[in-house]
């Protein structure tokens, strides 16, 4: 990654054209071929940016351009839609190039597959009466996250997500669908299991006969105890 902090305006052409007056700002280049300008200021957005692929490319300023104070141009192409941006450098500050290697990605806290082990452990926060069958139960077109029994006994698929998104339901939806074919399974109700269902994905799931359950993670981790809650 190549880091810049110069005295600089941008011009951005494309779809819409926008303008930055001349400010010091920071300019990153990273090795996947985005380019990206920041204030110090306005939280983690940029003030514009360039997608990749995109390419970069110096230009000398002209005579006029120099005697207006400006010492570089940067053409930064957008090599699929031919949106332009380019940045007139009047003082460079500092240039920075880091090579950071190849990133592990995000591990979050909470993921859907420690969020199926707590739930698999604490299947009673389905409802009471409610048993684990199994956990991934496979189906043909992949697995269910859980499978568990109702107080009736009767099959239930849970699939579990993070953020219950109208994917996620559809997902569901397919699982159903096929599981409800098997004579040992049939009829198999379904729970959708999140910590934030979108309320599109409950009106979806309610009108396809499926329980939508918001997941509380610090109850499931032991780390919330309702008797001690003010409300």
């Amino acid at each position: 990654m190549r880091l810049v902090i110069a005295q600089c305006s941008v011009d951005y052409a494309g779809r819409l054209t926008a303008h930055l007056p001349m400010a010091t700002r920071l300019i990153m280049l990273k090795s996947d071929g985005s380019v990206l300008i920041h204030s110090d200021g306005g939280s983690y957005k940029p003030l514009n940016w360039m997608t990749p692929p995109c390419t970069v490319r110096q230009i000398e300023p002209d005579a006029e351009q120099a005697e207006a104070g400006l010492t570089e141009l940067w053409e930064v192409s957008q090599t699929k839609t031919g949106d332009r941006l380019v940045i007139s450098i009047a003082e460079v500050l500092a240039d920075d190039t880091y090579e950071f290697g190849v990133d592990p990605g995000l591990v979050k806290d909470g993921v859907e597959a420690h969020l199926q082990e707590l739930l698999a452990e604490h299947i009673e926060a389905l409802g009471e009466g409610f048993s684990l069958v199994r956990r991934e139960y496979m189906t043909a077109i992949g697995p269910v996250d859980i499978l568990a029994r109702d107080d009736g006994q009767k099959s239930v698929a849970v699939e579990i997500k993070r953020r219950g998104d109208i994917d996620g339901v559809e997902q569901l939806t397919r699982y159903l669908e096929l599981m409800n074919r098997d004579p040992l399974l049939s009829p198999v109700q379904g729970v959708f299991a999140a910590q934030e269902i979108k309320p599109q994905a409950r009106t979806l799931a309610e009108d396809r006969g499926i329980r939508c359950v918001v997941l509380d993670y610090d109850a499931l981790r032991g780390m919330d105890d309702p008797e001690t809650r003010l409300f």
